[in-house]
Order: C-alpha cells, then structure tokens, then sequence
C-alpha cells in the first residue's frame, strides 16, 4: 500500500510499504481522511517522533475492511472513526477510567503505525462507527470533537451560564457548538479572523468578537453585563488567550485550558491575582476518554453528529490533499502564516 512515511527530521516520503494484516481483535480499515494534528508537526518537521520510519496520523475515517479472529463489535462494510489511544488496560489510571493519564499506553500514529496510508489495523475497540449520512471528512473530526467535548466537561460544566471560547479552530468552534447542545445561557467566541468569527455565529455562537479591535475588552464584558463568563475555554494554546482567559473569568468562574501551549508562559502578580480574586477554578484538559473506554465523548459524537446538533461545515477545513502530496502540507507548516487551519489528507489520491 502507498503511505507517508517518516524516515528522519524532514524526511517524509510517499511510498510503499507492506499492507497491515489484522490480528485477532483487530480490524483492518481503509483510511478515507486524516486530519493533521498539531501534534504531528513537530514529529515531522521537529525531533519528536519516537522512532523510524514511522507513519503518523491519528484523526481518521474509514471504511472496515477485513476483521480479525474474534471481533465482534464491527463488520466489514461499516463506518468507522478511528480512536487513537490504546490504554495498557492494568496501571492505576486505566482501573479508575482515566485512561487519558496511562503511562503505558500506545498511541496510533505516533507510537505504532496510523493513518497517514491507504490502510491501518486498530483494536475493534478503537473503531466506532457512525451513521452512513456522516460524510467520511465530518469522520475526520471525530477525535476533535470528543477533545472539545471533554475539555467542555472538566470544568464541571452546567447549562444556564454565559461561555467565552478562545479560538476558532476547529476545536474551538466545536467546544462552542458542545456548550449550546448542553444548554448554554450565551456563548460568545474570540479569534481574530472575521471569516472564522462569522463562521462561528453560523454554527450557532451568540457574539463574536475580534480581539485585534482595541475594545474588544469593553465588547467582551458588555456581553455578560460586566460581570465575566462563568466558563472560559482556551482552544488555541496561545499564550495571550491563556492570560485573556484570566480577565475574561467571572468570580467563581470555571476555566479550561484546551489547547496546548507553544511557549513558556508567564503571568504578572496583577494578573495571576485574577485567580485568587475572582476564585475561579483552572484546570487542564488532556484527550478525550472515559470508562467504559473509549467513553461517551466518542459515542456522543457519532449520536450528534448523526442528529445534525453538532454541525460540520467545509469551511472548518483549511485544505484536502491528496496523500502522495503530503510531504508538500508539512512544508507549508515552515512558512509563517501560510496555513490557516485545519488540513485534511485524503487516502485515496
């Protein structure tokens, strides 16, 4: 089968490697589309691959093709999502469902083949199916999806409260859609596109507010009557949002950082006193599992995406390209400011 393979920093090549062949419990799927992770930059234009040659991708949808000995929870012929986490199963964390926290687990696509290729085998567990009036690009999504999702829930959330989203990616955008299915009183978005923002308010955000205009602030706090937000989600792992969340924080505010900084990051007494002030709650959020594993965030995601509440639009994707293109995707990551958002590869071209 053709596949993007890693062979060293900057070494991605587009070849042909042995097809997998599923084991008992596994099954075998034919990748229609990855998303590019943030994560899988640096492991092909930095030092944080764990091995060569690898093949990275982990936020896939496919169609099952063969199933190995045993398998019963899919058949050939269906739909799948792929789940990219596989727990040890034994450890501590995993007996209390917080498989997330394994720190013996594996991981498709980064530490054994994923699903940058025509194929992958995953364990059955790590396939869940979806209704086949999902698109296989909205499958794509699925593991963005359940991250926003159990970011959304760290904090505790409840409905009947106002939310500030920071970020309008496609995590951002569907944290957003997660809090007004579950009951949100407002739910106001921040970036600093206006196309994404006006994106946003079309899958359902109350406000959008550009934080390039000077002020923003002002726009922020007239939306909750000067009192702040009662949850606060970062999406985008920058670190002027992560201190914006700080100010933006109600007293006794709930704050979730989702997405995953790029830099070192440093607050000023006045604005670390925010927390101590308002008494508000900060926390981090890290995947998206819970037990029975791999959760409900994952068969949530296939019921609401099925209903058409939790709305996909192409827009939310930057690109589509063509697997035996991918190498070229990961060049533009070096350019500054040239990719605007999500990519997704497509297997079959």
């Amino acid at each position: 089968m053709k596949a993007g393979v890693v062979h060293a920093r900057d070494d991605l090549r587009y070849e042909d490697i042995e097809k997998p062949q599923p084991k008992a419990g596994e099954v075998l799927i034919k990748v229609k589309y990855t998303g590019i992770c943030g994560s899988d930059v640096p492991r092909v234009n930095g030092d944080a691959c764990h091995f060569f040659p690898n093949v990275l991708g982990h936020e896939f949808s496919g169609i099952v093709e063969e199933v190995g000995e045993g398998v019963t929870r899919v058949a050939p012929g269906d739909y799948v999502a792929g789940v990219p986490l596989v727990p040890c199963m034994k450890c501590p964390d995993c007996a209390r469902g917080d498989y997330s926290l394994c720190k013996h687990y594996s991981f498709i696509g980064s530490r054994q083949f994923g699903s940058f290729a025509e194929y992958v085998c995953v364990p059955e567990i790590n396939a869940v199916k979806f209704d086949k009036s999902i698109s296989f690009e909205q499958a794509a999504l699925f593991e963005p999806a359940t991250i926003a999702l159990h970011g959304l829930e760290r904090t505790g959330y409840k409905g009947g409260h106002t939310v500030a989203i920071l970020g309008t990616g496609p995590i951002g955008m569907l944290t957003a859609q997660w809090a007004k299915i579950f009951g949100a009183k407002k739910v106001v978005v921040f970036d600093i596109v206006p196309e994404k923002l006006a994106l946003a308010e079309e899958l359902g955000a109350d406000a959008g507010i550009n934080t390039l205009d000077d002020d923003f602030m002002d726009q922020a706090m007239a939306q909750t009557d000067g009192v702040g937000y009662d949850y606060i989600y970062e999406t985008a792992g920058n670190t002027i949002t992560m201190k914006m969340a700080f100010q933006l924080a109600a007293n006794k505010a709930g704050v979730c950082f989702i997405g995953t900084p790029k830099k070192e990051l440093t607050f000023t007494v006045s604005e670390w006193e925010n927390l101590n002030r308002k008494e508000f709650t900060l926390t981090g959020s890290w995947m998206s599992y819970s037990a029975p594993f791999p959760g409900h965030e994952w068969t949530d995601v296939a019921h609401y995406f099925a209903t058409g509440q939790l709305k996909y639009d192409p827009r939310m994707i930057w690109k589509i390209v063509p697997l035996s293109q991918i190498a070229d995707a990961f060049q533009w990551y070096k350019e500054r400011g040239k990719v605007k958002g999500k990519i997704l590869i497509d297997s079959e071209k």
